[in-house]
């Protein structure tokens, strides 16, 4: 299977736990990875979306998280030109969605993944175009929805 997690979802690995809601999902995700049960793939955008975080809200350990979280070496993919000319008709479909989270899902559609986030308000958005689902819902490699 292969998962599709977004910066919400990755800094949950690395971020304190008690900071962290859904904190025990993305554990699980991160198990998963580990025992090889799913595939990650990710929009190279992850690596800016994840820093700035990390560099805002922990700059004494940024360098230290950012090198753990890419030391999984994850497979990423690059925003040619297709690839960005989908994102933005995926945005014109679902009106009120961002580019940045509109490239994850658009990756999940293209790899037939699922799409993984901690965003409410865009999964209840993007439901209708498959292949989203709520981390808080997401349990063991499989989406309860």
């Amino acid at each position: 299977m292969i998962i599709v997690p977004d910066a919400s979802v990755i800094l949950k690995w690395v971020l304190e736990k008690e900071d962290e809601p859904d904190h025990r999902q993305a554990f699980q995700l991160q198990e998963a990875l580990m025992a090889e049960q799913v595939e990650i793939r990710l929009p190279t955008l992850w690596r800016y979306e994840v820093g700035n975080v990390l560099g805002l809200k922990q700059p004494a350990m940024a360098m230290e998280l950012m090198s753990a979280l890419l030391a999984y070496d994850f497979e990423e993919v690059p925003l040619r030109t297709d690839y960005a000319l989908a994102v933005l008709e995926h945005m014109a479909a679902v009106k009120g969605v961002t580019f940045y989270d509109s490239a994850y899902h658009v990756l999940a559609i293209r790899t037939k993944g699922l799409y993984l986030t901690a965003d409410k308000a865009y999964v209840k958005r993007a439901t209708r175009k498959g292949h989203v689902a709520l981390l808080a819902e997401w349990d063991d490699g499989h989406s309860r929805k």
